[in-house]
């Protein structure tokens, strides 16, 4: 079956103009929405023809329309606003501004991926966390947020052994530099009174309004990323985040094997259901490579091309079985940047952080035409009364 218009319009709000901190439906830049034969035309005003958003925007329009199901071929349309138009849309940024605090601290221009996984024991946070320090090596601010409550595990993994504080009423991040770049973390697992070996008990809507928590109550500050490592499964935190980040984008983490591979279906099927994009999967524990060079495939081969094929998104990397991955774990020294940060372990961390920052999830370039129009915009508005 074909997408309604009201599915397409859906996912458009997903798609957020970095500089204004609005997604392009409420900012009314959505202008036409078609869908004739598998084929959906999307027509976007922008604020000026030669907007340097414009790639940006038509990447994101077609990769969040194209997840849709029984769609073949995205086409994308632009104008131009008129001025009447554009004073809207620039009063609303400014009304946005000033009268409506964010809900979060997160940056209009970081980009968001939720690390996920159908069922445990895949690697999942194993996977967060070296990304992130590989990112974070390319001198990126990433943000790590561990929505794993129950079963937190980032900060052991990331060497992070203080605690949590606060400045006012906000949450401030734990740090830690990785050459050029720094990790921001917060986890469940760095709240004092919160033991490595105690069970953190809460019911399903306390799980999520801790998440909540976590993103409308710490102060992130810049970033060019934020990983979510998410709990396994499809339950309440996974329904939470689509509604409280709808910018988010997905990546999906399996094993080789077949089992793997359908339970990660179903992660993927979620996050389209909460129209969220699956950016792509990565493959872990693909097989071992012994000092003498033979493969062995211990969990099977193929579960993460297959998974890819199936649901429709690229296969980013396959993360070799590699025992530096939990020594790496248990001693806080990711992998890909201890010991093996030149071995096989290193060298798939740092292809997978090439294609997120070239291909699959590239930072937001904030020096566009929007951009010095809310400046203007700003500049031109009257100061606020004194109180």
């Amino acid at each position: 079956m074909l997408p309604s218009e009201e599915a397409v319009k859906a996912v458009l709000a997903g798609v957020v103009d970095p500089e204004l901190g609005d997604n392009v439906v409420d900012l009314g830049m959505v202008r036409g929405i078609e869908v004739a034969g598998g084929v959906v035309d999307v027509t976007i005003a922008l604020t000026t023809a030669g907007c340097p958003l414009r790639a940006q925007l038509m990447r994101d329009v077609k990769a969040r329309v194209g997840s849709l199901p029984g769609v073949e071929e995205v086409r994308v349309r632009f104008g131009e606003m008129t001025t009447e138009q554009k004073s809207h849309v620039m009063a609303r940024a400014r009304w946005k501004a000033r009268e409506a605090a964010p809900d979060t601290d997160i940056p209009a221009r970081s980009r968001i991926a939720a690390i996920a996984s159908g069922k445990g024991g895949v690697g999942k946070s194993s996977v967060t966390a070296n990304l992130a320090a590989k990112l974070a090596q390319r001198g990126l601010t990433v943000g790590v947020l561990d929505a794993d409550i129950g079963g937190f595990s980032i900060p052991r993994m990331l060497g992070i052994t203080t605690q949590l504080g606060a400045e006012g009423k906000k949450i401030v991040p734990l740090e830690r530099s990785v050459g050029e770049g720094r990790l921001k973390v917060v986890s469940m697992g760095s709240i004092e009174g919160t033991a490595e070996d105690q069970a953190v008990m809460l019911r399903g809507f306390m799980l999520n309004r801790a998440v909540q928590h976590f993103l409308e109550d710490v102060r992130w500050g810049e970033m060019d990323y934020l990983l979510i490592d998410m709990p396994p499964g499809t339950s309440d935190i996974q329904m939470g985040l689509a509604r409280m980040l709808p910018r988010a984008e997905v990546l999906i983490v399996t094993t080789p094997a077949l089992a793997a591979q359908h339970v990660a279906a179903r992660a993927a099927d979620m996050a389209r259901k909460g129209y969220l994009r699956v950016a792509g999967v990565i493959e872990n524990m693909s097989e071992f490579v012994c000092d003498h060079g033979t493969s062995y495939a211990l969990f099977g081969s193929g579960g993460g091309r297959r998974l890819a094929e199936q649901i429709g998104a690229p296969l980013l990397a396959s993360i070799p079985l590699d025992p530096a991955m939990a020594a790496g774990a248990d001693m806080g020294e990711p992998a890909s940047l201890g010991g093996d940060g030149d071995g096989p372990v290193g060298a798939a961390f740092a292809a997978l952080a090439e294609r997120i920052v070239t291909e699959a999830l590239p930072p937001l370039e904030m020096a566009s035409c929007t951009a010095r129009l809310l400046e203007q915009v700003e500049r031109a508005a009257p100061a606020p009364a004194p109180s």
